[in-house]
């Protein structure tokens, strides 16, 4: 099923060996989204765009949940965004949502190009939970969404959020003075970006960082 304008969304994706899973959100995920936010104050607010007034607790409560999951139903609709919530499945089946991924600002025609974003519960930090995930992403945006291209800008200094990107082979390309406004200045970011032709031969994203992991667990 596809909204209008918007190919490969909704989706469902899954990965077995890590019990990953990327969904859209619903509006029952408001408490654990914003229980997640909240808890990880100290660990997102220096990497995250400037907020629009109000403090953190309230701009991360469960009424805001609502406001940014209509914006984000709405960017998703338009074909603008691919909004996933990440959950964590437990061996016996319980889901436990644990951070985000999105496509956004994407661009069809000529260009076929989306930016990725993503944050994480520190609680599941290094366990390879957000290298999964955008690797899901990206193979499902390359496949079903009908992309060539996606980047990702990253402030110099967040060097957890730069091993997520290196370790799946993004290139990096660019480095942009002033990029964003972030915890009230404007900050540097570097740029990297992965296209279909750098997957070319390899099963996709998420084999390569299969294979990779198994590489260096055997090693």
């Amino acid at each position: 099923m596809s909204f209008l304008g918007a190919p490969g969304w909704p989706a469902v994706l899954h990965d077995p060996q890590s019990g990953v899973t990327l969904r859209p959100y619903r509006r029952s995920d408001a408490p654990a989204w914003s229980q997640v936010r909240r808890a990880n104050e100290e660990w997102l607010a220096p990497w995250e765009p400037t907020p629009p007034g109000g403090t953190w607790a309230e701009l991360n409560s469960p009424a805001s949940f609502r406001l940014v999951h209509k914006e984000l139903r709405r960017a998703a609709r338009l074909g603008h965004a691919m909004p996933f919530a990440v959950c964590l499945h437990t061996p016996d089946n319980v889901e436990r949502l644990v951070g985000q991924v999105t496509l956004g600002n994407i661009v069809r025609r000529a260009f076929c190009s989306a930016y990725a974003g993503y944050w994480v519960d520190a609680r599941v930090a290094g366990r390879g939970v957000i290298p999964t995930a955008l690797a899901l992403a990206v193979d499902h945006a390359f496949d079903q969404g009908g992309l060539h291209r996606i980047e990702v800008n990253i402030r110099p200094e967040n060097a957890a959020s730069r091993r997520v990107v290196e370790k799946l082979g993004f290139r990096e390309e660019a480095y942009h003075q002033r990029y964003l406004h972030i915890a009230g200045a404007w900050r540097d970011h570097i740029g990297y970006a992965l296209t279909t032709e750098d997957l070319a031969g390899e099963g996709g994203l998420l084999a390569r960082w299969h294979q990779q992991r198994g590489i260096r667990r055997s090693a």
